[in-house]
């Protein structure tokens, strides 16, 4: 266990494979021991702890679990936080319980950081309706924080605050000011329609999620008429989940690029412990090394496909529940 907190600090600064499959490899050992219902699940798969030398050969956890078991190294009545996803009338939510806050807010301040620069240079204007709604949403936690680092006072949540939205929009249209307007995808849709023109000192990022308020639509054709209503070039996209600490970014393109301490594989839907190559559909498998008191290695209920480790979301399987995170349905 020594060896995993010496490599704490190293998560963060991951800059190559050797050196992030080393690390998996410990932080799988320390989860083997130390959470529960991971240890059952290796044991009940007959995999030996001690055979398992790259994160091909790791066992991966059903991300359903999150719903039905605690998913914790220890125990989880010392959690610092319990996140818990949102769920459609009458569907169990996922809870995640996270042992170190801290870990979480170093993840999503150093990924944002390497994808968009320090929060401190925005305006950070967060459309996040039915998150905002509910207690344990990891999201607002996230852009709570990011807010907060942005030092700026016109940054902030609207709920229901569209006309004080607008004239904090206008306020910085044609100035040298980076604005980031990001929210749930039909928050976004709804705004685009009220005519609102943006410049290029802004940046829209869509964080998924119709609710039921609009049809599904596919991330093409999302991204192409928020484009056009807003008159913008590009669309960039936020993917997470409750259940991990990192997150991936798509960067106005069709694919989703991780941090360094955060890997997609993609098994095939029949054989959950063979991988596709490249440009083959299958289920996506993440791994968080910053969920290391939780499960850092997931079998998610996405589908998708991987081009030189950047991800293309293609849509859900047919049995998973509506989900809060960021996908389009596949057609």
């Amino acid at each position: 266990m020594s060896k995993l907190f010496n490599q704490i600090s190293n998560i963060f600064n991951i800059n190559s494979d050797i050196v992030f499959n080393e690390i998996a490899i410990s932080i799988f050992n320390y989860q083997y021991q130390n959470n529960l219902f991971y240890n059952k699940w290796v044991n009940q798969l007959n995999i030996n702890p001690k055979s398992v030398n790259t994160i091909q050969q790791i066992p991966f956890l059903p991300i359903e679990f999150f719903k039905t078991q605690p998913i914790y190294c220890g125990n989880q009545q010392a959690a610092d936080v319990v996140f818990t996803s949102s769920s459609t009338t009458n569907a169990i939510p996922s809870l995640h319980y996270v042992k170190d806050v801290n870990l979480y807010k170093t993840s999503f301040t150093k990924g944002f950081e390497l994808f968009f620069g320090n929060p401190n240079e925005y305006v950070i204007l967060a459309l996040l309706p039915n998150y905002l709604s509910r207690k344990g949403s990891s999201l607002v936690y996230m852009f709570n924080d990011l807010i907060s680092q942005s030092k700026n006072s016109d940054s902030g949540f609207f709920l229901n605050e569209i006309d004080n939205l607008i004239t904090v929009i206008n306020k910085y249209k044609n100035t040298k000011q980076k604005v980031l307007l990001l929210g749930v995808t039909y928050a976004l849709l709804d705004l685009c329609e009220l005519n609102i023109t943006l410049t290029n000192n802004f940046t829209v990022m869509e964080t998924g999620g119709m609710k039921g308020n609009r049809p599904e639509m596919l991330k093409e054709e999302l991204h192409n008429h928020l484009k056009l209503k807003f008159g913008i070039t590009k669309v960039y996209s936020e993917y997470g989940m409750t259940e991990l600490l990192s997150q991936a970014y798509c960067l106005g393109d069709a694919t989703f690029k991780c941090v360094p301490w955060m890997k997609f594989l993609i098994r095939d839907v029949n054989d959950p412990f063979c991988y596709l190559p490249n440009n083959k559909t299958g289920g996506i498998n993440v791994i968080d090394l910053a969920n290391m008191h939780s499960c850092s290695f997931i079998a998610t209920k996405d589908l998708g496909r991987l081009n030189n480790n950047n991800l293309e979301l293609l849509g859900r399987f047919d049995d998973s529940d509506v989900r809060g995170c960021n996908l389009m349905v596949a057609k």
